[in-house]
């Protein structure tokens, strides 16, 4: 089997570990920014034998490098980014490679997109054609078999109108996906019962917004919408799969991707559960630009590979998704 296809039938964490191996073996031989990258930390391919072993890049390199394994690509996926900023970019060399990996990591945690209602309200990514999310979101809209799918204008006067639709429809799966500060836009000025939809932040207030903890955040959002729960997303520009959480921002990663916390000030060493420090990406589905990325992102690592998003480092940049803090 190719190594593409034996990213998408891992069942455990030996499968998932053989793989990444070969993946950085791959990775080292045909992407020369990594494979220098690596040599400089004395991590030749042959003295990489385990997880923790393996290099992980910055995900700054995405801003100042071309990051591929290959000169043909469909698509180049843009961060939002703010004036002035240098953007990161990530080079697609098959879409259809992106569309199986957020499928694939929707249908785990979810099920079959085609039996979703899927209202996604993305202002600030409506305008940026290169993002990854609106790709994403585009696609799973067009899959859905629910005519009331599609994206909500955020500035349209009769939103809240279309949000009761979507409430009394009789569609059994309904989720509403939207940037933070929109959802808490909302929550703000109207009260609205949502009680039987999945309502799903991406993270991110676009500097629109005073960042808030994920709790509080959350709190006003359960408020205003009637719901239990509030649901997150956890993906990146740099990133082909998305972890997500679907209570108390306690995230979980599809079969294609994993989280690591490294320590903060030994980055090649790792903590144990309970401890945080800066996340570090497995995402397999990243094989031809790139699978082992250090983030700007803190986090916690809990049991059974799961984890919690704290923050991000002092100083980084701000970016347009997760810029919550829990």
């Amino acid at each position: 089997m190719q190594l593409e296809d034996r990213i998408f039938t891992i069942n455990d964490h030996n499968e998932f570990e053989r793989t990444a191996l070969d993946v950085f073996s791959y990775q080292y031989d045909r992407i020369s920014v990594y494979r220098e990258f690596s040599d400089s930390l004395g991590k030749s391919k042959e003295k990489v034998n385990s997880l923790t072993e393996i290099p992980f890049l910055p995900i700054e390199f995405f801003r100042s490098h071309i990051i591929r394994d290959k000169d043909e690509f469909d698509k180049v996926f843009l961060s939002s980014g703010t004036t002035g900023q240098e953007r990161s970019k990530h080079y697609i060399s098959d879409l259809k490679l992106y569309e199986k990996s957020f499928n694939n990591a929707f249908s785990q945690f979810y099920g079959d997109p085609s039996e979703f209602l899927f209202a996604a309200i993305l202002p600030g990514y409506i305008d940026n054609p290169d993002s990854s999310l609106l790709y994403m979101a585009d696609k799973l809209i067009q899959s859905s078999k629910n005519k009331l799918s599609g994206f909500y204008n955020f500035d349209d006067e009769h939103l809240i109108t279309k949000l009761k639709n979507i409430r009394s429809s009789n569609s059994k799966n309904k989720l509403i996906i939207g940037v933070s500060f929109a959802l808490l836009d909302i929550a703000e000025q109207h009260s609205i019962d949502l009680s039987d939809c999945i309502i799903m932040e991406t993270g991110g207030m676009k500097g629109k917004r005073k960042e808030l903890v994920r709790e509080e955040l959350h709190a006003i959002l359960k408020s205003a919408f009637q719901v239990e729960k509030v649901h997150s997303e956890y993906g990146m520009t740099e990133l082909q799969s998305q972890a997500y959480a679907k209570e108390d921002g306690i995230f979980e990663t599809p079969s294609t991707m994993k989280v690591m916390i490294r320590d903060i000030y030994q980055p090649m060493s790792y903590v144990s559960n309970g401890g945080s420090g800066g996340i570090n990406v497995i995402d397999l589905s990243n094989i031809h630009s790139l699978s082992f990325l250090a983030t700007q992102d803190l986090g916690k690592k809990l049991s059974r590979g799961r984890f919690k998003v704290l923050g991000r480092f002092d100083h980084s940049d701000i970016r347009g998704c997760n810029l919550l803090y829990s």
